[in-house]
């Protein structure tokens, strides 16, 4: 599987500008390299303007679902299309949303764990459902969003229900990129499976972006990372058969002792 990463300096509040933005991008990828998925970071279409989401987003969230849907189609791509926020029933959900090469919704999911560092709480509303394994190209992926990556039960249950890769969409700071970089790789080694992430750069109301969107193999070798600061596209090829392979070679799984874990 051939995974195309969008590393990208998003413009705050300008989602129409933003929106461009990720058409350009996809048109100039797919144009050159024959890819199979895209990747694109967590809130993608504001960042982090939370404060303003009263004016910048309303109930109806169809446009955008429409212009992935029709990004997906298009270029007969399946896309992880980062997260964005949506608004239903008064409430703003951050959202990452999965689109097949037919361009039909496949999978959706509403962050479950909101920053308190950030007081995300005051502005948004959790998600409300398990997260889970979705399939495309034949291959089992989770996915979560950026301060979900602290959290190793989670992960830990999807790699139990089968996910073979681990997306992760992100806006984490340059502040904690250490922990950043860490923590991919302990998921990717601990859970035996690719991690592939996407993490924005630049800055916003005081805050810089670790950039150094990667991917990981189940051996917690990072086959690809961005710079810090630059926007870019980064390329990688998956041999996502080897994930049942290193499996057998060090069999972590079936080693388990769930009866005796408190």
């Amino acid at each position: 599987m051939k995974v195309a990463i969008y590393q990208m300096d998003i413009i705050a509040g300008e989602i129409e500008q933003n929106r461009q933005k990720v058409a350009n991008w996809a048109e100039e990828v797919c144009k050159e390299d024959s890819v199979d998925l895209l990747v694109l970071p967590e809130m993608w279409t504001t960042a982090y303007t939370l404060p303003q989401l009263q004016q910048l987003i309303d109930e109806n969230n169809d446009e955008m679902e429409f212009f992935l849907a029709g990004l997906a189609q298009k270029y007969e791509v399946n896309v992880i299309a980062g997260s964005i926020v949506v608004k239903e029933k008064g409430h703003f959900y951050n959202r990452a949303l999965v689109y097949n090469r037919q361009g039909e919704l496949v999978y959706q999911y509403d962050k479950i764990h909101l920053v308190p560092m950030l007081k995300e709480d005051d502005y948004l509303t959790g998600g409300h459902n398990k997260a889970e394994v979705f399939e495309l190209e034949g291959r089992k992926i989770g996915l979560i969003i950026c301060y979900d990556l602290r959290f190793p039960e989670l992960i830990r249950s999807l790699a139990l229900e089968g996910a073979e890769m681990l997306v992760v969409v992100a806006e984490w700071p340059l502040a904690r990129e250490q922990h950043w970089n860490t923590l991919l790789k302990a998921r990717a080694i601990e859970n035996q499976l690719y991690v592939v992430s996407s993490n924005r750069v630049g800055a916003y109301d005081g805050v810089e972006f670790a950039g150094q969107s990667q991917v990981i193999n189940p051996w917690g070798e990072v086959i690809i990372s961005g710079s810090v600061e630059w926007e870019e596209t980064l390329l990688a090829s998956l041999n996502v058969e080897d994930v049942q392979r290193i499996r057998q070679d060090v069999p972590v799984f079936t080693s388990r002792v769930p009866s005796l874990y408190k």
